[in-house]
């Protein structure tokens, strides 16, 4: 089984700065182009860093502690004492080293990496670093906003080692019910983590029967016999 990879749901054109860039144009840039963040580009291409709001609402709120002493603030910030209270530029600014992921990791994997370090997007880079693109969170949502059809479709291949005349597949608002009557268990288990498992896929009814109950068969003795037995080594 494999998830959607971050080429098919990155976008390609992205808004970039340079160290040198004025914070003053990064905030033109959100307004102008109705986004929170952008990744800053060396010379090469390669990714140096982020400027989001968050970073420029720090900066701002660090500035109005300096010029009122009685105003109470963390005395570190990310760059040491005032660090980015200071900052005119992104590289000044900048969250670095940029959190980035690369084209051939999963949904599954920038969501996790999202949440893991607590940001709204991604530089996707070669193994050089270079931008390739950017993914966001509302380009991972995109996966929920597919068709029924398409996951229908998906979730059919994703089980085509059984019988299609034993296994019925309907998918309404990104459910799908698998029902109809199989030989063992342990296959109606594993087309139903199959289909759990395609991206898009918000829940799975299982109506499936089986003729043979293998629970209590050792793995090595049936469940992992046949092709089913080879789709589940591979999960």
């Amino acid at each position: 089984m494999k998830h959607r990879q971050i080429r098919q749901v990155m976008s390609r054109e992205v808004v970039t700065v340079t160290p040198d860039t004025p914070l003053k144009r990064i905030a033109e840039l959100f307004a102008r182009n109705d986004i929170s963040g952008v990744p800053v580009v060396g010379t090469k291409g390669t990714v140096l860093g982020v400027v989001s709001e968050s970073d420029l609402v720090f900066r701002q709120t660090e500035e109005s502690g300096r010029r009122r002493p009685w105003h109470r603030r963390s005395p570190m910030g990310p760059r040491g004492p005032h660090g980015r209270a200071g900052a005119r530029t992104a590289g000044q600014l900048m969250t670095s080293p940029a959190v980035a992921i690369g084209p051939e990791s999963t949904v599954a994997d920038a969501a996790r990496t999202m949440a893991g370090h607590r940001v709204e997007r991604l530089p996707v880079v070669d193994e050089e670093r270079r931008l390739m693109g950017i993914v966001t969170r509302s380009d991972l949502l995109s996966v929920f906003r597919r068709p029924d059809a398409d996951l229908r479709a998906e979730v059919v291949v994703n089980t085509l080692w059984l019988d299609p005349h034993m296994v019925d597949v309907v998918v309404r608002d990104g459910v799908v019910t698998l029902s109809g009557t199989l030989e063992r268990r342990s296959e109606a288990a594993i087309a139903l983590r199959l289909a759990g498992s395609v991206d898009g896929v918000v829940g799975v009814v299982d109506e499936l029967d089986y003729r043979e109950d293998d629970s209590r068969t050792q793995p090595t003795e049936q469940a992992l016999h046949g092709v089913a037995g080879d789709w589940l080594r591979k999960l």
